[in-house]
């Protein structure tokens, strides 16, 4: 077997966005027995949280849907992680920008970074300003379902990209 395509999911924080995404295509790679193709993590490009546990919000939405993670928030290692992880995924065009920034000097090609809704297939064509998933932080709980429901057609489309293209993703 080949080596386990490496995903990165990134936000600002790690608390919210990203450990959501990463819950929610690991318990989908592992429904449709697909876990041990890929190796899974998330990460934020801010420090503040670094350490600490998800937001409570994100954990309630993950437990309403059927998804218990342990998660401990932590900042994007720019040498380790773009060595470890083909595919990176960034929850806005924020983060995103500062990805690639951080890239640069590493000669990390901006073409393995992307925006996570760009793999919703309802979203297809779309303009790459209505691919953000919002940050809900600052919001109520209505935000993180929101976010919820964002992130569960981007996962489902992203793990029917990286299996069609397998190993090369």
């Amino acid at each position: 077997m080949s080596q386990p395509i490496g995903v990165l999911f990134v936000c600002l924080g790690n608390i919210c966005r990203s450990p959501l995404a990463r819950a929610m295509f690991s318990d989908l790679a592992q429904r449709r027995g697909v876990a041990d193709r890929f190796d899974i993590d998330s990460c934020g490009t801010g420090e503040w949280h670094a350490g600490g546990p998800a937001d409570p919000r994100s954990i309630a939405i993950g437990l309403k849907h059927g998804l218990a993670f342990e998660h401990t928030a932590r900042q994007l290692r720019p040498i380790e992680d773009f060595q470890r992880f083909r595919v990176i995924l960034a929850m806005d065009r924020s983060n995103r920008r500062n990805i690639i920034a951080m890239g640069e000097t590493l000669g990390v090609s901006p073409a393995s970074v992307h925006l996570m809704r760009s793999f919703d297939p309802t979203l297809a064509g779309a303009d790459e300003r209505e691919l953000d998933v919002p940050d809900p932080y600052y919001g109520g709980s209505e935000g993180f379902q929101q976010m919820y429901d964002m992130l569960t057609r981007a996962c489902n489309g992203l793990l029917d990209h990286l299996l069609a293209v397998g190993p090369k993703a």
